[in-house]
């Protein structure tokens, strides 16, 4: 394990609004992750939301993309410190935070990050983040090394997305389009144009406040436009939708 663990670069990334290519992973296995670990995306989301993750299959996964350029983003299963602290504990230092629709949401998620004063994260002397005690200047140095992304994913997340995009401490604004597409009214539909155009003003309004905006977009054609629309960190596709489509595809051409 490698004790100098700082500083982040991909939270330096989303700062200098640099283009980050990523890939969702929810297959919840080391040897997936790690291959795409040596496919060479910017940043991979591991999935604890909608995937069968927990804190025992998040850390091989976190192992196996060790060296391999590829920083590893945790999507929460919910807002919560508890959550969160177990999260920061076992080596994340990238958070994606889904369903987050309030500026107090929004400082609660930062918050749960820090250590006090800035935050109310608990503190344990040894676990897998700080190297089991022996990284150097832990404790002063993390609170400014984590980031903090932001789902938008309702209405009510839209409403309030100038004070969310506002809050110190989040590092970007990501859309969540299908959980997005079914608050407006077009369950399964995000293409539909009143979609498109509610994305549009989310990177907008988080481009306005100075935030990097970021989205799920597997649909290659969807991806390009919205880098062209100013997102600067896409996930443009998921291990398991790749392997879904590659194994369906060799299938149908042998079995056809």
């Amino acid at each position: 394990m490698n004790k100098n663990i700082f500083p982040n670069p991909f939270k330096a990334a989303l700062a200098a609004q640099q283009i980050q290519i990523g890939c969702w992973s929810a297959l919840a296995n080391p040897i997936s992750t790690e291959v795409l670990g040596l496919a060479g995306f910017d940043w991979i989301v591991l999935d604890g939301e909608h995937a069968p993750n927990d804190i025992t299959t998040f850390i091989p996964q976190l192992m196996a993309l060790q060296g391999s350029g590829s920083a590893p983003v945790v999507r929460a299963p919910t807002n919560d410190p508890v959550v969160i602290k177990r999260l920061l504990d076992i080596g994340f230092y990238n958070f994606l935070i889904p369903f987050v629709e309030t500026a107090e949401e929004a400082r609660q998620a930062v918050a749960s990050t820090r250590y006090p004063p800035q935050g109310i994260r608990g503190v344990s002397v040894s676990h897998r983040s700080n190297c089991y005690g022996t990284a150097p200047d832990y404790f002063r140095q993390i609170n400014d090394n984590i980031s903090v992304l932001v789902q938008i994913e309702s209405q009510l997340g839209v409403d309030n997305l100038d004070a969310i995009a506002d809050t110190d401490g989040v590092d970007g604004i990501f859309v969540g389009p299908g959980d997005l597409s079914a608050a407006l009214g077009y369950l399964g539909e995000p293409g539909h144009p009143e979609v498109q155009r509610v994305i549009t003003h989310i990177f907008e309004r988080a481009r306005a406040h100075g935030k990097p905006s970021g989205i799920l977009a597997p649909v290659e054609a969807d991806a390009r436009r919205y880098l062209e629309w100013g997102a600067t960190f896409v996930a443009v596709g998921s291990d398991l939708g790749v392997f879904r489509a590659a194994t369906q595809n060799l299938a149908d051409r042998f079995k056809k």
